[in-house]
């Protein structure tokens, strides 16, 4: 069994323990008034295994660089925020490093098979320097640090600069975190992999689980419209570029995760049902993307909505929905 089923199955024992096996059971217990304490036990239970993670890597004292990966709308952003708070209990203080600013120059990036700059390819960074100035950060040596400025496509240096203490651990997340060419030249005793993807175990009926794809999608949608401006039709437009990048930079490497981190939550489609609804409502009867909009309201029936005031502000679900206490806009 993968590591991936095997977090499947055992977030599908948890949900059976708790009385929540599938859509039916969910909304009976909505309708029942609890719905508060599955919200607290669900986040506890992500907490819990945050936890359980930073202290593993907290006892391995020759882990420097943490490599955070997950596919689109996974929740990576929270992911790591709440892991550097769970590793502060333990007495480390992370350092977020974010891997955009490794970009090529835009004139460098590669191209796809369609003759367009591909952004998701692993080789639109810059691979040498990031393998030199992470080498150096673990040999405790001041790096300067780039920035990536996105207007102009061009790295700059604007004197940056950073060196590790001992109790620092760099946090890199990224799609292509996992990937072995992405740290080729560091040791592998120096890093540990997390996978972060919300791995659905709730289910429809006896024999159809909710699709992971749809509830990133329906994440995505959400978030896109709140924090970007970007209407459903444009969302769904632009999704099967993603799955394609997705099947492509991200899945091949997910079994090499030391850890992998279940950020689905039970309840969370019940939470999200409101604003994706109204989004998917706005969608034109004659776009091309009706048919999946129509499709994912169907999808939605299924479900007995919630109202947002009980999700906690740190929840990983705020990064989609708002309000969350982390910058993760």
């Amino acid at each position: 069994m993968s590591k991936i089923e095997d977090t499947i199955r055992m977030r599908a024992e948890w949900n059976a323990r708790a009385g929540l096996k599938d859509v039916s059971d969910l909304n009976n217990a909505i309708r029942a008034g609890r719905i508060g304490d599955i919200i607290r036990t669900t986040e506890a239970l992500q907490e819990k295994h945050l936890a359980k993670i930073a202290e593993e890597i907290a006892a391995r004292e020759s882990v420097r660089v943490v490599l955070l990966a997950g596919p689109s709308s996974s929740g990576k952003t929270s992911t790591s925020k709440r892991l550097a708070v769970q590793l502060m209990t333990c007495l480390k203080r992370p350092v977020a490093l974010s891997m955009d600013n490794w970009f090529v120059n835009r004139e460098d990036t590669p191209l796809d098979e369609n003759g367009e700059k591909d952004f998701e390819s692993i080789y639109s960074l810059d691979l040498a320097q990031f393998n030199r100035d992470l080498q150096d950060l673990i040999d405790g040596k001041e790096v300067k640090l780039p920035t990536y400025n996105f207007q102009l496509g061009e790295r700059e240096y604007r004197g940056d600069t950073l060196r590790l203490e001992p109790d620092n651990i760099l946090i890199v997340e990224g799609i292509h975190a996992l990937n072995p060419v992405l740290t080729a030249d560091i040791a592998p005793e120096c890093k540990y992999l997390v996978y972060a993807s919300a791995l659905t175990a709730l289910r429809l009926d006896e024999n159809t689980r909710i699709s992971t794809s749809d509830n990133r999608l329906l994440r995505r949608m959400c978030r896109d419209y709140v924090t970007r401006g970007c209407s459903a039709e444009d969302t769904l437009s632009r999704w099967p570029s993603v799955r394609r990048g997705e099947e492509k930079w991200i899945f091949p490497y997910q079994e090499n995760a030391d850890a992998i981190f279940n950020t689905a939550m039970v309840y969370e489609i019940t939470a999200l049902y409101p604003k994706a609804v109204k989004i998917l409502s706005e969608v034109p009867v004659d776009s091309p993307a009706m048919p999946e909009a129509q499709r994912l309201l169907h999808f939605l029936t299924y479900f007995v909505p919630i109202p947002d005031k009980e999700i906690p502000m740190n929840s990983l679900l705020r990064e989609f929905i708002g309000g969350s206490v982390f910058d993760v806009g």
